[in-house]
């Protein structure tokens, strides 16, 4: 019991203190790991055994990320990115709806790859902005080779 408090603490402390950058990417992380155990569920033959409600509850927390997400754009600031990312996660929606009714993996995973990348993306944006506000300048891609 104490120790199931002192995870709770210390996950609600990590939400806390976190950026909106470190938000974004811990949306991100638990989209993927949902999506990860849909696909498990699908892949690994428990839709026979009961697992259709584990599996639907795993898209629809996914979806509800997703939707999350949507509601935290900032149109004004994003312009143009922020109407492209709100495009793709209505599309990412519905892909996730076709996919809980028809059981699809392809859909599924279709989009677990794309979201794993904009997870990659935010990761990157968020360690850039963490490392400026600290004083420390961003370590730059290198184009030159």
């Amino acid at each position: 019991m104490a120790y199931s408090n002192a995870l709770s603490a210390y996950r609600e402390t990590r939400i806390r203190t976190a950026s909106q950058g470190q938000l974004v990417v811990m949306l991100y992380d638990e989209a993927v790991k949902q999506l990860d155990l849909a696909l498990e569920l699908i892949g690994g033959g428990e839709l026979k055994t009961g697992g259709i409600e584990r599996l639907n509850k795993a898209i629809v927390k996914t979806q509800e990320i997703v939707t999350e997400l949507m509601a935290s754009l900032d149109f004004d600031a994003g312009g143009e990115i922020a109407a492209n990312l709100f495009s793709l996660y209505n599309w990412f929606n519905r892909e996730l709806l076709q996919a809980n009714i028809a059981k699809d993996a392809g859909r599924l995973t279709a989009v677990r790859i794309m979201m794993n990348d904009l997870r990659s993306a935010w990761q990157e944006i968020a360690a850039r902005t963490s490392a400026e506000a600290n004083g420390r300048p961003s370590a730059g891609v290198n184009i030159a080779g």
